[in-house]
């Protein structure tokens, strides 16, 4: 049995909830990644950020990057898994609300994140496939 722990991205970087979608944009384009996991500062998640979020939610609207803090665009809980759960449930999680990246929280703290690249570089190409199939739908 394959666990999320497995195939995890481990130790991923987080934006500050209070950090400015400005410092995101530049952590994004350092790390050369288009999310970035929405941390506390009790290292809990409180979201996902995405670069799309930045240009559609904030910079169209108006809002002033600079200023505005990445916890504005946190929208409801967080879709997450367990390290210990069985891959096959984070699959499933991920076709079932159509998201590219998924947090692996351990004891309530996030320890890693699960994409589409960590799928295709571990897993079957058929598994693969068929949750590429199922976000993109």
């Amino acid at each position: 049995m394959t666990l999320t722990r497995d195939i995890m991205t481990a130790a991923p970087r987080c934006i500050g909830e209070n950090d400015s979608l400005s410092i995101a944009a530049a952590l994004m384009s350092e790390l050369d990644v288009g999310a970035l996991p929405i941390c506390g500062e009790d290292r809990k998640l409180k979201g996902m950020l995405t670069d799309r979020d930045i240009v559609v939610r904030a910079v169209a609207e108006g809002l002033d990057p600079e200023s505005t803090p990445a916890r504005a665009l946190a929208q409801g809980k967080p879709v997450t898994v367990d390290a210990d759960d069985d891959i096959r449930i984070a699959l499933d999680k991920m076709q079932e609300h159509q998201i590219r990246r998924l947090p692996v929280i351990e004891d309530h703290i996030l320890v890693g994140i699960i994409s589409q690249a960590d799928i295709a570089l571990s897993l079957a190409p058929e598994a693969t496939g068929v949750t590429v199939e199922g976000i993109s739908r």
